[in-house]
C-alpha cells in the first residue's frame, strides 16, 4: 500500500479477527511480546522497529473490558515512545459507548473518558464500527472513522429473505432513522417500531409495550446496534409475534451476548439471529439460529483507504 511503512498490531482480545484483517490488508501482524505480571499489570514490547510507521492497533473491547482497554492504551503508548509516525486505534467495538451522556446528576460520561485516554496515550486517529450514538465521534480530538455494518447485514438479509414480505422494525422510537436506511437498502420496505420503557435504575433492561406500524403476516427484521443480555430484543420479538408477525429475524452489529443472552435468544421464537464478529463469540455462546458475518473486509478496506489517503465516505453512510 504505497511507500508508507504500514504495520498492524493486535491485542489479545480477538486474535481471530486480527488475523483475518491482516490477510485482507495483506500486511502481517507485527510480532510483539505481551504478557501480564503477577499483580495483573500488562507489559508490551515490539520485536522489530516501528519508527516512522503508519501503525494500526486492533483491539475489540470485550470482557474483561477494562483489561483490553488498558492493553490497547499501553500498546499505543509504546508505539508513541518508539517514534511511530501515525497511530490509529482500531476498535471494532468501542467500550463504554452506552455511557455517552448523563441521564441524571452525579454520573460519568465514560465514553468521553475512553476517548480522552486514547488521545493522552498517543492515538492520532480512531476507527470503530457502529457506535451506540454518533455523537461519540465528537469526543475524540482527531479524525474518527465511524464505519457502518448496515450494508453487510442488510445485503445478507436481502439475499436470504428478499422474496418475503419484509417489514424493518426498530426496537425503539430512537432508531427509526436507522430503520429507514435499512428499508431503503432493501428496496423500499415498510418500517415499524416497538414502543418500550426503560428504568434508569435497572441497566440492560427495557420493557417492550406495543408495536407502532403494521406487522401482521410479515417477516419482521428487528434491528439494533448491539445485543447484550438479550432481554430487550427477546421481549420485542415476542411482542411482534403476538401482533401477528409471520416470522422475526434479528440483526445487530455487536453480539456481546452476556449471560443469559443465549438462553433468551434461543427461546424467544426468532427464526434467525444475525450478528458480526466485531466481538469474539466462543463456541459455548453459539446456537443453531445464530449467524455470524465477518467484519474483517470492512475494516481492511477502511485501513487501506486511510493508508492511501483515499475516501472512506462510502463506509460511513453504509453503502459499500
Amino acid at each position: 500500500m504505497g511507500a508508507e511503512k504500514v504495520m498492524l498490531f493486535a491485542g489479545r482480545s480477538h486474535p481471530e479477527l486480527a488475523e483475518e484483517v491482516a490477510k485482507h490488508v495483506d500486511v502481517p501482524l507485527t510480532p510483539q511480546s505481551t504478557y501480564d505480571f503477577a499483580n495483573g499489570e500488562i507489559f508490551v514490547r515490539f520485536e522489530e522497529s516501528v519508527r516512522g510507521s503508519d501503525a494500526f492497533v486492533l483491539q475489540s473491547h470485550c470482557a474483561p473490558i477494562n483489561t483490553w482497554i488498558m492493553e490497547q492504551l499501553i500498546t499505543v503508548d509504546a508505539l508513541k515512545r518508539a517514534s511511530a509516525r501515525r497511530i490509529t486505534a482500531v476498535m471494532p467495538f468501542y467500550g463504554y459507548s452506552r455511557q455517552d451522556k448523563k441521564h441524571r446528576g452525579r454520573e460519568p460520561i465514560s465514553a468521553r473518558l475512553v476517548a480522552d485516554l486514547l488521545k493522552a496515550a498517543g492515538a492520532d486517529r480512531i476507527m470503530t464500527v457502529d457506535l451506540h450514538t454518533a455523537q461519540i465521534q465528537g469526543f475524540f480530538d482527531g479524525p474518527v472513522d465511524h464505519l457502518l455494518a448496515q450494508s453487510l447485514l442488510a445485503s445478507y438479509v436481502g439475499d436470504t429473505y428478499g422474496d418475503a414480505p419484509v417489514t424493518v422494525v426498530s426496537p425503539d422510537a430512537g432508531r427509526t432513522r436507522l430503520a429507514e436506511k435499512w428499508a431503503d437498502h432493501l428496496g423500499g420496505r415498510p418500517i415499524a417500531f416497538v414502543h418500550k420503557t426503560r428504568d434508569p435504575d435497572r441497566p440492560n433492561e427495557a420493557v417492550a409495550k406495543r408495536v407502532v406500524g403494521s406487522v401482521r403476516g410479515r417477516l419482521c427484521v428487528l434491528i439494533d446496534d448491539m445485543i447484550d443480555t438479550g432481554g430487550t430484543i427477546a421481549n420485542a420479538t415476542r411482542v411482534l409475534l403476538d401482533e401477528g408477525a409471520a416470522d422475526v429475524v434479528i440483526a445487530a452489529t455487536h453480539g456481546i451476548l452476556s449471560d443469559p443472552a443465549v438462553e433468551r435468544l434461543s427461546g424467544c421464537g426468532a427464526r434467525e439471529v444475525i450478528v458480526t464478529d466485531t466481538l469474539p463469540i466462543p463456541e459455548a455462546k453459539r446456537f443453531p439460529a445464530l449467524t455470524v458475518l465477518s467484519i474483517a473486509p470492512l475494516l481492511a478496506r477502511a485501513i487501506r483507504e486511510v493508508c492511501e489517503d483515499g475516501s472512506v465516505t462510502s463506509l460511513f453512510d453504509g453503502h459499500a
